[in-house]
């Protein structure tokens, strides 16, 4: 599936919607109400009816509810036609870096306030199932800073800059400001990241605990707060001061490349590509980078309809993402 295929095949809205059910329905037609699979059937007005039938609108034979392919999704009550979110999710997965809502402005037609809206449904519908296995094996772990860089030219003259009578304030710190996201990479697997308010090992040791397993070898850099975390895993470390990045023991290549890789996307992503991101839903960004980085190995298309497969039983309103936000 590309852009091609879909402006070709899917410029129907019926044809938009029969794809959408396949996919949301793979082994038959699922009541969002009652959660009946199969019993369902398709509504038809009749030839002598005053009363017009929406297209795909189904009938529950179990609730005897009527409900449609967008119900309990995040595509609910939305009036953009669903060829629109058809491509919009293609270009969502097919861009290794993300694309704007702007852009998806400019090339969709649509309004940026609708853009907005829509890939922040689906960064939400990428989001993790919350009982998705451990990590295992070989992980590395890692921590980066995602803001405005200052120079200690910038932050000195911050610190000396006072009013007459008050005392100079302290320098701040290079990464003051910063939104701190923790990262945690399987070797050939997945990766999980998360947006935290402090990196302490308070804050990082439930979240490690959560995500990767007791057994598991972790591989960090020489940083003193994620060894307290991952107590009593298996820890192995790089020093990246002494210009060491990786090094063999027993055939087994200590470092955390893997990490820094993902990193690299996201930065690049969230620098070249969004430019601006708010801590509020820096979380939502991370869920996008996270889906797409899991989903490496399988083609855009395939991508795509995982996406929509995950769309289901999620709801996400304008009123729950802050009419003011605008990242």
């Amino acid at each position: 599936m590309n852009l091609k295929s879909i402006a070709t095949h899917f410029s129907d809205p019926n044809a938009a919607r029969e794809f959408f059910e396949k996919q949301c329905w793979p082994d038959g037609t699922v009541c969002p109400f009652c959660g009946v699979i199969g019993e369902a059937y398709r509504l038809k007005a009749k030839p002598d009816s005053k009363s017009p039938v929406r297209p795909g609108v189904w009938k529950c034979k179990g609730c005897r509810k009527q409900f449609t392919v967008t119900k309990g999704t995040i595509f609910e009550d939305s009036h953009i036609p669903l060829t629109v979110w058809l491509m919009t999710i293609h270009l969502l997965c097919a861009s290794k870096k993300g694309v704007s809502a702007h852009q998806i402005h400019r090339m969709l037609g649509v309004s940026y306030k609708s853009a907005w809206f829509m890939v922040h449904r689906l960064r939400y519908a990428s989001t993790q199932d919350p009982l998705a296995a451990q990590l295992t094996g070989i992980v590395e772990v890692d921590e980066a800073y995602i803001g405005a860089r200052r120079t200690s030219k910038h932050r000195k003259l911050m610190a000396y800059t006072a009013k007459p009578g008050e005392r100079p304030k302290d320098i701040p710190s290079p990464v003051d400001g910063k939104q701190a996201v923790l990262a945690m990479v399987q070797r050939g697997g997945d990766v999980r990241s998360a947006h935290v308010q402090r990196v302490t090992a308070a804050n990082l040791r439930p979240i490690l605990n959560h995500n990767i397993e007791y057994g598991a070898r972790v591989m960090t850099d020489a940083g003193t707060v994620l060894h307290g975390a991952i107590h009593p895993r298996r820890h192995d470390q790089v020093n990246h001061s002494e210009q060491e990045y990786g090094r063999y023991e027993d055939g087994l290549c200590i470092s955390t490349n893997s990490v820094e890789g993902f990193f690299s996307l996201l930065k690049r992503g969230l620098h070249g590509t969004y430019h601006h991101v708010s801590a509020r839903h820096l979380h939502r960004y991370l869920s996008e980078f996270d889906f797409r980085y899991n989903s490496r190995k399988i083609t855009d298309g395939e991508r795509s309809c995982r996406l929509i497969r995950k769309a289901s039983g999620k709801r996400l309103t304008f009123r729950q993402l802050s009419p003011k936000a605008t990242s």
